[in-house]
């Protein structure tokens, strides 16, 4: 273990430990012989490891287990009663416990779910295929960060939440950030393994560009540093997806500067179907050629009257004047006014983006609500003309439950090489979207999802091709599954199924990480059904 991070000096900044009592479920009376005996073979192999904190399925399931399993499930379509639960859902507080829980796992032929702030998706931290046995292994007791001022670099566990790191920064250095998502309940964890894309990225690259080194427990239980996991390990733990590697300890991130004083905009256009595709038409040309320094989104969505409108949210890293005087210049058509513009410190600004009241909110692991919901990605390479924006928000101002995010690339993220890391999405990209939409419980949920599919379908011609990209951290499983078995190892056929989303998620870097997965993991301990396959004994890729 790098000794930088080791119990003795790993200091305790955030006050967030959710310590829980030890739950030892007896086997209800219906449970068959042999889920009470993998029941207990797993108490007994953590008991004996020092794990105390964990608890364990039972029929019906206790209050405390449900309670701890939906704690960080965001996304309330993979919460229901019809999907399959863990057999036991594990909260390690070390990394020797971290280390013990895999090793438990894998002696009672667990597969293991690892979490870290339950933002997957399609909920691939914590779920698994009906007919497989699995456990969750959830990090947020994980959740201590180190900061070193001086030297601008920090180390999070990866159960630090988006929202703990930027508290724990701003408490140490109100000059430093870190480049990451605006969202503050996300888990750092799955955050960084998919690349993590934010507000700052257009300026200093994605959080995973800020990785200076990493902890990360193979399937061995080893704990593995920059050095003794290899650059090709490392390479892959830095965007290549959650899920697929070990379970990433800790990350030393590269801290970046910010003024004292930054400018966020959040300006609002409703308007008719052609004003809301002429402004977007228009943000096309402006977004990804602005200064590094200035970020510029934009969300449409309709309402239930038929309206439409843009959001047009902006991050500038200088005073509020300048920010104006660029929008003004650029963007004429946006009239932006000085009342939506302020100039805050990039902390207040977190606060701002991540919808939440104060600095203090940021330590909040749950966020305010919760909906049922689907998301879908693309990539933009060349601007969509008018006459398809047109159609795109003409359907858009028919669900008002729909919406879309254009986010805007160029910058750094234009400059930085499409096999630096795994996230290939680099020079070329004028920005990614987001598709998604969210209904309530009682509601036609599988009809949602169809009507975001066909919006989907339609905007095929105007993105990415060959393949047509999308962004691991939106997972989407439409692009498609591989259900594993007890004991997969690595296949060639499998290698050629993960390529349908590995493809389209990594583009020409998919190669690779089947090769760095068969160095680390070569007998697939830690699989889902998206992650990299390995090749088997003496296979090679053509």
């Amino acid at each position: 273990m790098n000794p930088e991070i080791s119990p003795p000096l790993l200091l305790l900044l955030l006050p967030l430990f959710l310590l829980f009592p030890t739950t030892r479920s007896q086997s209800n009376t219906s449970s068959t012989t042999e889920t009470a005996t993998a029941n207990a073979n797993i108490s007994s192999c953590l008991l004996s490891s020092h794990v105390q904190n964990f608890t364990i399925s039972s029929s019906p399931p206790s209050i405390q287990y449900s309670d701890l399993l939906n704690l960080s499930i965001q996304n309330l379509r993979l919460a229901g009663p019809s999907v399959h639960k863990p057999s036991v859902f594990i909260l390690p507080k070390t990394q020797q416990e971290l280390q013990s829980s895999i090793l438990c796992c894998r002696s009672s032929s667990l597969a293991i779910r690892l979490r870290s702030g339950g933002h997957s998706f399609e909920g691939l931290s914590y779920t698994a295929g009906e007919h497989t046995p699995f456990a969750v292994i959830d990090l947020m007791n994980l959740n201590r960060v180190l900061i070193d001022a001086g030297s601008s670099t920090a180390w999070a566990e990866s159960g630090a939440t988006l929202g703990e790191i930027y508290y724990a920064v701003a408490q140490s250095n109100r000059s430093l950030a870190f480049s990451a998502g605006s969202c503050s309940t996300v888990g750092s964890g799955g955050h960084i393994s998919g690349g993590g894309f934010g507000l700052l990225s257009r300026k200093y690259g994605l959080s995973a560009d800020n990785v200076l080194d990493a902890v990360l427990i193979d399937p061995a239980g080893r704990a593995l540093d920059r050095k003794s996991m290899g650059e090709d390990v490392f390479w892959a733990i830095r965007g290549g997806g959650g899920g697929s590697w070990g379970a990433v300890y800790a990350w030393k991130l590269r801290l970046v500067p910010v003024p004292d004083r930054v400018t966020a905009c959040s300006i609002s256009r409703p308007g008719s179907v052609r004003q809301v595709a002429e402004l977007t038409h228009k943000w096309q040309y402006v977004a990804p050629s602005l200064p590094d320094e200035f970020y510029l989104s934009t969300i449409i969505q309709g309402s239930t009257t038929g309206n439409v409108r843009n959001t047009f949210l902006g991050l500038f890293l200088g005073p509020k004047g300048t920010a104006i005087s660029i929008l003004s210049q650029r963007f004429p058509e946006l009239n932006v006014s000085e009342s939506e513009c302020n100039e805050m410190s990039w902390i207040e600004s977190a606060v701002g983006f991540a919808n939440i009241k104060s600095v203090s909110d940021l330590l909040k692991r749950e966020p305010s609500t919760k909906t049922y919901f689907k998301v879908k990605s693309d990539y933009v390479r060349a601007p969509i003309a008018i006459g398809g924006l047109i159609t795109a928000v003409d359907l858009l101002s028919r669900q008002p439950k729909a919406y879309v995010i254009f986010d805007p690339y160029g910058g750094a993220m234009g400059r930085i090489g499409s096999g630096d890391l795994p996230f290939p999405h680099r020079g070329g990209n004028l920005y990614g979207i987001q598709y998604r939409i969210d209904w309530r419980e009682g509601e036609d949920g599988m009809a949602y999802v169809a009507w975001l599919r066909r919006l989907y379908e339609y905007m095929g011609c105007f993105v990415s091709k060959n393949p047509r990209a999308a962004y691991v951290n939106y997972v989407d499983l439409d692009l498609g599954t591989i259900e594993w078995t007890i004991g997969t190892g690595g296949s060639l056929d499998a290698v050629g199924v993960a390529r349908a989303w590995g493809g389209r998620y990594f583009l020409g870097n998919y190669g690779r990480l089947v090769r760095a997965k068969t160095a680390i993991d070569p007998d697939n301990v830690f699989r889902n059904e998206q992650s990299i396959p390995p090749l088997p004994k003496g296979g090679f890729l053509k």
